[in-house]
């Protein structure tokens, strides 16, 4: 690994809604209890305000990805998503981040682990959190990562070049099966939801069952105390049903309050992170509520305006997120994706403190 007291090659990138630190994991130690203790010092946390580092005091600037050489043949680079608690003492690895996601290719050419192929560069990433493949699709004009774009994604101001994201055989990524419990309404403490998992664990359950419209803002969701304590009162309760046993230490399952679309999308979201109210909702997170949509008498079923051609605007609070999912005859959800854009900010060296 790198010297600390040199500094440790990082580049900060943002990718989707989110903005985080992506390191080699040549440059981190191979002990994960090691490097963890690194994380939360160049971080700064356990701290609200994470002052003593570079962690931007929000769920959504307190990550990190991690890349190396890939390990399976159907890849070109790993990625290992880790969470930093803000406030807490902290590091998880219990789920992916497709936000994040998003920069990873761009970071893996940056860093000469993936070599451009031509004006587009398709980069095959090994999601080692959830163990499957997604391709990204990185503009690589003259052998160099594009940032500049004509694309938009809401929570995002102006434009940037597209990252299109496409992902397979991510039901049940960490509980086992899309449905972990085999039904598509469960009663968990006297509210119906959807246990679900489409690459995020999720809860989804009408807003209105718990006392919400559900197109509240952010921080009005967030200062109200009952709602969240009721909240986690159900995913704990929810987190063994879903194969995930005891829960009150992983930040999965999250949990989404649906209701019905306000702006002409599919399917209107606030999505609990899961403690904090997300300020948009996180890519896998949307993946897993578009898919909830298509389930007959489900909370989202029966309140989605289902799209005729696939294409799932997600409503969150700073806009939608647009899902393409595709069907088996069946009807059963065979194939996801969706567009995400990402940009360098700074590559440089990060100094954690001692201690």
């Amino acid at each position: 690994m790198s010297d600390p007291g040199s500094g440790i090659p990082c580049l900060w990138m943002r990718g989707g809604t989110s903005k985080g630190a992506y390191f080699l994991a040549s440059d981190l130690p191979a002990d994960p209890a090691e490097r963890d203790r690194l994380l939360l010092r160049i971080m700064g946390s356990p701290d609200p305000r994470q002052i003593d580092g570079i962690g931007g005091a929000d769920p959504l600037t307190s990550k990190v990805a991690v890349l190396s050489p890939a390990t399976r043949p159907d890849a070109d680079v790993d990625y290992l998503f880790l969470q930093v608690f803000v406030d807490r003492p902290l590091v998880s690895d219990a789920q992916g981040c497709g936000n994040i996601l998003a920069g990873v290719g761009p970071a893996a050419i940056e860093r000469g682990l993936v070599a451009p192929t031509g004006d587009t560069t398709p980069v095959r990433i090994h999601m080692v959190n959830t163990g499957e493949v997604a391709v990204a699709t990185i503009a690589t004009p003259g052998g160099r990562v594009a940032y500049a774009g004509a694309a938009r994604i809401d929570g995002v101001p102006g434009s940037h070049a597209a990252v299109p994201l496409m992902f397979q055989n991510i039901a049940g990524s960490m509980t086992g099966a899309l449905l972990p419990t085999g039904n598509a309404v469960d009663v968990v403490d006297g509210v119906e939801a959807t246990l679900i998992d489409n690459g995020m664990p999720i809860v989804v359950m009408r807003a209105a069952d718990l006392g919400i419209a559900g197109t509240e803002t952010r921080e009005a969701l967030e200062a109200d105390t009952a709602l969240r304590a009721r909240v986690e009162a159900i995913r704990l309760k929810a987190g063994p049903l879903m194969n995930l046993g005891d829960v009150a230490e992983k930040s999965v399952p999250k949990m989404t309050l649906v209701s019905a679309p306000v702006a002409g999308g599919a399917i209107n979201t606030r999505s609990f992170i899961p403690h904090r109210c997300h300020a948009t909702i996180g890519v896998f997170a949307a993946v897993s509520v578009a898919t909830a949509c298509t389930l007959p008498g489900s909370p989202a079923g029966g309140l989605a305006v289902r799209p005729p051609d696939g294409r799932y605007l997600v409503e969150h609070p700073t806009g939608s997120l647009e899902v393409l999912v595709e069907e088996g005859t069946g009807g059963e959800v065979v194939g996801a994706g969706l567009l995400r854009t990402a940009r360098k900010l700074m590559d440089g060296r990060v100094f954690p403190v001692d201690g």
